[in-house]
């Protein structure tokens, strides 16, 4: 056959542009970052790259509403390769919103920038003052970081939205690769951000290569990387059980990594606490609900025939998260690393909402997302704003006596703080409630007890700095909290706001959630 033959064979794929718009919208504002650093000049560049990065979130997120709003858009995408249903746009909605606040976070210049601050040049007053902030604001940002973290969360959209596993591993790829260089871009104690950043290169590859094998044996058991077509080999059991289950193995660990799950957690609070402070609340946020939602489309879509299966291992690995996420955040003496250990046990929280294996268990999984990553930035943006002259005061011997010193910052950390131990009113109560009682409606009664008895000796760590912060008389050479700009102010306040409302008047989002769980094949 000549090449002109071969030609009049081919099919131009087709593209639903309308209901793939809020990615191409995020890739497209993340070339034109690009374009800015590079023509840009430098004195209008971190003007311009804030406009492009919140212009190109916020249009993304118009256009999640409007395709959700659209009911001719749900289905199959892009040739079987992209889903567009309730969890996938819930989901990207939910990214793009904490995305646009975490950015509000990367791009403060006026603080001095810390072991894992703002991203401006070294200031040398005192932290908080007008000079430090003259200071910050005459330096020259790391304007990088802008379409750096727009290709980041244009992987995050792709990869809970991937119905096959080859556009799986690209979407992890895109999301990972800017997240390696976002977390060596700390400008004090460079040593230890870019420690962090190897780190999490070097195993992240590990898992990357783990969750490709998984794929290759999982297309060799069923002649395709689909996830309705693996669904369907299941269904009809053909092939090899090993190649099966192997497959399914080597795939689980990728995913599992990726969300900070035991046993493969270890990145986490070394991760954490190198990266650069916003960085690490983007991280911890965003990267954990694009992780959650491949993890749930995997497993509902195309290995629900084994759910008997990998429902006991699900079970394990949601004990053991649970507990060691909790039990090591006691012996923690660093706030940043405290967190770390707090986001592993709030995984094994979320995996139990996965075990119920049913509409309210996706339900309740997207609710916990949703309330867990706001607070989460909140929390982070407080890290931020307590300061010494060294930066961040991050040890929490530091945080003696900060309610006397700022009540305003400590009693939003107090509130971040009972939200991760699921007290009410806050949303951390009805996101615990939700996964727990779906949990236990589809018979894992056992993980339950479990997650509450991690509970509770959590509260127990988040109640003692509580206590620091309160009813400790403070260091006579403390750390201040710094005053923030607009943007710093806006994210804290949009994190306590949602971390309230979502507590006390929860019941139009748990709507909107179970309005979304439901996958499509």
């Amino acid at each position: 056959m000549t090449a002109a033959a071969g030609l009049e064979h081919f099919t131009a794929p087709h593209i639903e542009y309308f209901a793939l718009s809020p990615i191409f919208v995020v890739f497209g504002a993340a070339v034109l970052g690009v374009l800015v650093e590079a023509f840009a000049p430098r004195a209008v560049r971190w003007a311009a790259q804030l406009v492009v990065t919140l212009g190109g979130l916020v249009a993304a997120l118009v256009m999640v509403a409007v395709v959700a709003d659209h009911e001719g858009t749900r289905g199959i995408m892009a040739e079987g390769a992209v889903a567009v249903d309730g969890p996938a746009l819930f989901l990207q909605g939910t990214i793009l919103l904490l995305a646009a606040v975490a950015v509000l976070l990367v791009a403060e210049r006026s603080l001095d920038p810390g072991a894992a601050g703002a991203f401006a040049p070294q200031a040398a007053a005192l932290p908080g003052s007008d000079a430090e902030r003259t200071s910050g604001m005459r330096g020259v940002a790391q304007t990088e970081v802008f379409p750096l973290v727009l290709f980041a969360v244009g992987g995050m959209l792709v990869f809970p939205a991937a119905n096959d596993l080859l556009l799986l591993f690209v979407a992890l790829e895109v999301l990972s690769l800017p997240l390696y260089l976002l977390c060596g871009l700390a400008r004090r104690r460079r040593l230890l951000s870019q420690e962090a950043a190897l780190k999490y290169f070097l195993l992240g590859a590990f898992s990357s290569a783990f969750l490709l094998y998984g794929t290759a044996l999982l297309y060799g058991y069923a002649g395709t990387v689909r996830l309705s077509g693996i669904a369907d080999a299941i269904s009809g059991a053909s092939g090899s059980d090993a190649l099966l289950l192997t497959g399914v193995g080597l795939l689980t660990v990728g995913l599992l990594f990726k969300a900070g799950i035991v046993p493969f957690h270890a990145w986490t609070p070394d991760v954490y606490q190198g990266a650069p402070t916003p960085i690490t609340g983007f991280m911890a946020a965003c990267t954990k609900i694009a992780a959650f939602g491949a993890l749930l489309r995997v497993y509902y879509v195309a290995l629900g025939g084994l759910r008997w299966e990998w429902r006991p291992l699900l079970w394990a690995v949601a004990i053991l998260t649970m507990l060691v996420g909790a039990v090591v955040s006691l012996t923690q003496n660093d706030v940043k690393r405290m967190l770390a250990y707090s986001s592993i046990a709030h995984a094994g929280f979320i995996l139990v909402g996965v075990l119920a294996a049913d509409g309210r268990g996706i339900s309740s999984v997207l609710f916990y997302l949703l309330a867990y990553g706001f607070a989460t930035v909140g929390a982070f943006a407080v890290v931020t704003l307590v300061r010494d002259s060294a930066g961040e005061a991050t040890h929490l011997s530091q945080w003696a006596g900060l309610g006397k010193r700022s009540p305003l910052v400590a009693g939003a950390f107090t509130l971040f703080l009972l939200a991760f131990a699921g007290l009410p009113p806050t949303s951390g109560f009805m996101s615990k409630y939700g996964v727990f009682s779906a949990a236990l409606d589809s018979g894992a009664a056992p993980v339950v007890v479990v997650g509450v008895l991690a509970s509770v000796i959590a509260a127990f760590f988040y109640v003692r700095v509580i206590v620091l912060m309160f009813f400790t008389e403070p260091l006579a050479d403390g750390p201040v909290v710094a005053v923030p700009s607009v943007l710093t102010t806006v994210a804290l306040a949009l994190g306590v706001a949602v971390t309230l409302v979502l507590g006390v008047v929860p019941q139009p989002v748990l709507d909107l959630a179970s309005g979304a769980a439901g996958f499509v094949r």
